[in-house]
């Protein structure tokens, strides 16, 4: 079932220069979606609108069966489709964990009772429980990322959406982060939507989606995206580490899959080889 669609789909800030050109897309429920493009693609504008942080200039937008043009939806929206930003202390709020958690909740107007529940829910989904007591400023870059995510999750919603959100970390936080991400999808049915420009978060995802100049220009599994090398080197994307390591050592003999994607594929390829030599 359709839970994000998107039929012609154009906008623009300035009401001249259209950000996103006549877009069609469908997110189903249950789904782990990455979007990719270069910077100024359109691909956090997209975000914006699966929110409802901006409405489409032109065609149909329908979250959840909602439509966005309708002030009095705005608000269901938004608690269905939760979004994390690129930098976490722009989105933590209280001086003790727990209490940034519950920020959301409480102004929803939910139950004393039902809020702590959530905050048990949230902190365990993204394994900091056992920080709750503490101050988010103590935090490094990927553990404070990971409470942003905990806030948006103790909302409930139906789909977290990651713009940009690991682009400030280091590889360690990213790959928490991420991991955060593809438990929830797997565990709780969460759809994610991950907006980023790391190659090497593209692999878990079930389909990628390329955006350029404001459209859509490619769609696929990871394997068949990273198959087209010479389309996404037409829009400025690079394969992921993995991948070209894969592609150099097979084009100097080496027995090497072609579809590698991982650096534990890639691994696994390697020992395959030294046991037939």
């Amino acid at each position: 079932m359709a839970l994000i669609t998107l039929k012609d789909v154009s906008f623009s800030y300035d009401k001249k220069i259209d950000v996103l050109k006549n877009v069609n897309l469908s997110i189903e429920e249950g789904e782990n979606i990455a979007i990719i493009g270069h910077n100024g693609s359109g691909k956090s504008t997209l975000a914006k609108i699966f929110n409802a942080l901006v409405v489409a200039d032109k065609g149909e937008v329908t979250v959840d069966g909602l439509n966005p043009t309708d002030k009095k939806n705005v608000f269901d929206i938004r608690k269905k489709v939760g979004v994390v930003f690129q930098n976490p202390d722009n989105q933590l709020i209280a001086s003790i964990i727990e209490d940034d958690v519950a920020f959301g909740p409480e102004n929803l107007g939910v139950s004393r009772e039902e809020i702590a529940k959530r905050i048990d829910f949230a902190l365990t989904s993204v394994g900091m429980n056992e920080f709750r007591k503490g101050s988010p400023t103590h935090l490094s870059g990927g553990q404070k990322q990971r409470i942003a995510i905990a806030g948006v999750l103790a909302l409930m919603p139906k789909v977290l959406v990651l713009d940009e959100s690991t682009a400030m970390l280091d590889p360690k936080g990213r790959k928490e982060v991420l991991s955060v991400a593809n438990k929830l999808n797997k565990e709780n049915n969460v759809t994610i939507i991950n907006i980023t420009h790391y190659m090497e978060e593209v692999v878990s995802a079930d389909r990628v989606i390329v955006i350029s100049d404001g459209q859509i220009v490619m769609e696929g599994s990871p394997r068949e995206i990273f198959k087209r090398k010479a389309e996404l080197d037409k829009y400025a994307l690079s394969l992921p580490r993995a991948t070209v390591i894969a592609n150099k050592l097979k084009e100097s003999g080496l027995d090497i899959p072609d579809d590698i994607l991982t650096e534990e594929e890639l691994g696994g390829a390697l020992c395959k080889l030294k046991q037939k030599i």
